[in-house]
């Protein structure tokens, strides 16, 4: 199994963060990894994932020289990945990595198995812009889906060997859906615990980040119904 983890300024939870993985992944993998992609953090995440590395050869690191956004970090690390199994998880602690038990069963019958939060613990905009997200995205694509960026996925390779993701941001979870949707893949969904961030800061609600979202979603809306 292959677990990617998109990082960006989390010097305060990579190292517990991918330490509880690798052991989640022993126990449950008799061959896996760890890919780490910085996506140019300004801090010293890049360097902690080094020295980790040395002690833990199962742990990679890719890093992009500058801030790409979530959808490229994403798309990295699916290329650098091995194995045929690819989980796909936050490095900010807001998951618990041994839940991946709940979804690793689901893989002898569904191409896709995606967690959703089953209480968000984020503040009240948040929440509200989360919901006005997925009913946008279940309006224009009818997306069956209950939590979209729901950062807790496990995903059968072939799935990408099928689609592409072309959006560079947080736009990335919900393209890969759609499109995996499109082509018939099939999804089950299985309820996670979510935890609130003790340490950093999040990223996801900056305006910049959210109007390219809406870009991408214009372009892949395009793409499909023109």
């Amino acid at each position: 199994m292959s677990a990617i983890l998109p990082a960006y300024n989390e010097v305060e939870n990579i190292i517990p963060a991918v330490e509880a993985l690798a052991m989640v992944l022993s126990d449950i993998a008799p061959a896996w990894e760890i890919v780490v992609v910085d996506d140019g953090s300004r801090d010293d995440t890049i360097k902690l994932v080094k020295e980790l590395s040395r002690d833990k050869t199962q742990v990679k690191l890719a890093s992009h020289p500058e801030n790409r956004g979530y959808g490229a970090a994403l798309k990295t690390g699916i290329n650098l990945a091995r194995h045929q199994l690819l989980f796909m998880m936050d490095a900010d602690l807001q998951f618990d990595p041994g839940e991946l038990l709940t979804l690793l069963p689901w893989t002898n019958r569904f191409d896709i198995v995606i967690g959703y939060r089953k209480r968000r613990q984020e503040h009240l905009g948040r929440r509200f812009n989360a919901w006005c997200w997925g009913v946008l995205i279940r309006g224009l694509f009818g997306l069956r889906v209950r939590d979209v960026n729901c950062a807790f996925k496990l995903f059968n390779r072939r799935v990408f060997e099928q689609i592409s993701i072309r959006s560079q941001g947080a736009m990335a979870y919900s393209e890969i859906l759609i499109l995996a949707q499109k082509h018939g893949f099939t999804v089950k969904q299985v309820p996670v615990t979510h935890y609130p961030r003790k340490r950093g800061r999040q990223s996801g609600a900056r305006l910049k980040t959210i109007y390219r979202a809406f870009l991408d979603l214009a372009k892949l809306y395009a793409n499909l119904k023109g």
